[in-house]
């Protein structure tokens, strides 16, 4: 588990890296334009439906700044409780690009290198002489994960320790040769955070308490490995098959030690957008290491960087990762080209988080649509009204467009109203003509559309079908 998508008490947290337990009095943020606003709100609550998850909590980052957090659902069932803003929710593997993060502040520091062999820092591991830090914070190192399954097993219901989890797991023989392949392993950030323990001489929260949740003001971070969360946060929820929601076991202490064991409210994730979008925390050398994606060493790419996922956004940089922990599911995008951040957190492992913050995401910056995804997306929505343009048909698709059919459409499609999203996401060659698939997402269905051009423009096939 503790997706792409684990210290002291939390009483402890509080005072020595500076990190209150408490979460700020209030963190409702409301400046965005109310038309994008609108449009989040609809996302989340169809997603919301649709996945049947009891809570979300969102934040939004536009032009580098946060502007619009807000809560949708239940964050307690029996007895009913509203979500909140206010509210904590584990993050899950979003952890990771802190403890990545705290060993770039060590290396600013001089106090190691990423290119450092890991058994310079934690002896006896697997060829320690050989697997680099950057190898585990860019999962190529070939250690094996401890928690790959997505449900929480017995044994981790214990306590356990970092270096039992390093005993176990990563002084096994490695799953490939170092630097050849990428393989998501939590294990990799066990011995990140150890490392970063070891160099420092502090407990992690503490390092990351003083110099990255103080100084951004971060101020309701937890630490889920030592204590759960409290009564005034969103309650951890799973469902068996297509049963009742129940309220989620919790995993022993110290299995999520540097993986995955921070909550938060929405709100101050997205200060830490806010720091990597304005580049504020860390060196300029330290932003390109962890958002350039590293390449295995036959040079094909891993879409990863160091703790965050690297990808693209209508040809801009795209930095996300995912979180999931037994009961919450959490998605962070990040578009530091666009200044555009959303955040959404969720208390159900039905998933959702990153359907929601991906069509956000695109709400707030916006996306280009190709001229292929702009006629077919004009001809949907004449369709919706009951009108088509006849001189756009070769003759065997306006043969199929009758009457009957042009009121089907309209009949069907119209009371949809305005997709959340419109994308073409397959193209190839057939029958002399180009084939295209589209992909209409609405906030509780998705529709696919495929259609077929000659080389003259003129469309053979427009299908509307449902995807779900």
């Amino acid at each position: 588990m503790l997706k792409i998508g684990l210290g002291a008490a939390a009483v402890i947290v509080c005072s020595a890296s500076f990190v209150c337990s408490a979460q700020a009095s209030s963190q409702t943020v409301d400046t965005l334009d109310p038309a994008i606003k609108s449009r989040i709100d609809r996302i989340a609550a169809g997603v919301m439906e649709q996945r049947g998850v009891p809570s979300a909590s969102v934040a939004v980052v536009q032009g580098g700044k946060l502007v619009y957090t807000r809560a949708y659902g239940k964050a307690h069932i029996d007895p009913d409780k509203a979500a909140t803003p206010d509210m904590r929710y584990s993050i899950g593997s979003i952890s990771k690009q802190f403890t990545a993060s705290a060993i770039l502040i060590l290396q600013e520091q001089g106090k190691l290198k990423l290119d450092d062999a890991v058994g310079k820092y934690v002896p006896g591991l697997t060829r320690g002489d050989e697997v680099t830090v950057r190898q585990i914070l860019s999962h190529t190192s070939g250690y094996q994960d401890y928690w790959p399954e997505d449900y929480l097993m017995t044994p981790m219901m214990k306590p356990t320790t970092a270096q039992s989890i390093l005993d176990t797991w990563a002084k096994k023989p490695l799953d490939f040769e170092p630097g050849t392949q990428w393989q998501y392993s939590n294990t990799n950030y066990v011995v990140a955070g150890m490392i970063v323990e070891k160099v420092s001489g502090q407990k992690l929260m503490e390092f990351l308490g003083e110099h990255i949740f103080h100084p951004l003001g971060m101020k309701s971070v937890w630490d889920t490995d030592q204590e759960k969360l409290t009564q005034t946060d969103a309650t951890a929820y799973i469902r068996a098959a297509l049963g009742p929601l129940r309220p989620a076991p919790k995993e022993g202490r110290n299995w999520m030690f540097a993986a995955g064991e921070l909550a938060m409210t929405a709100h101050d994730l997205a200060l830490w957008d806010e720091s990597m979008i304005a580049r504020s925390v860390l060196k300029a050398e330290s932003y390109k290491e962890m958002f350039t994606e590293v390449k295995l060493k036959d040079g094909k790419g891993t879409h990863y960087g160091l703790g965050v996922e690297v990808g693209e956004h209508d040809g801009k940089l795209e930095i996300e990762h995912s979180g999931e922990v037994t009961g919450f599911v959490a998605d962070n995008i990040v578009l530091p080209d666009d200044g555009v951040a959303v955040v959404v957190l969720t208390n159900h492992m039905a998933g959702g988080a990153g359907q929601i913050a991906s069509l956000a995401a695109d709400t707030v910056a916006g996306t280009k649509r190709s001229a292929a995804e702009e006629q077919a997306l004009a001809i949907y929505q004449g369709l919706q009204k009951g009108e088509i343009d006849r001189s756009l048909l070769a003759p065997n698709l306006n043969d199929y467009f009758d009457a009957q059919t042009v009121a089907d459409f309209k009949s069907s499609l119209g009371p949809l109203g305005e997709p959340l999203s419109f994308q073409q996401v397959r193209e190839s060659l057939r029958g002399g003509m180009t084939m295209r698939a589209f992909r209409i997402v609405y906030p509780t269905r998705r529709l696919s559309l495929s259609t077929y051009t000659y080389p003259d423009g003129k469309l053979e096939q427009y299908l509307v079908d449902p995807m779900d």
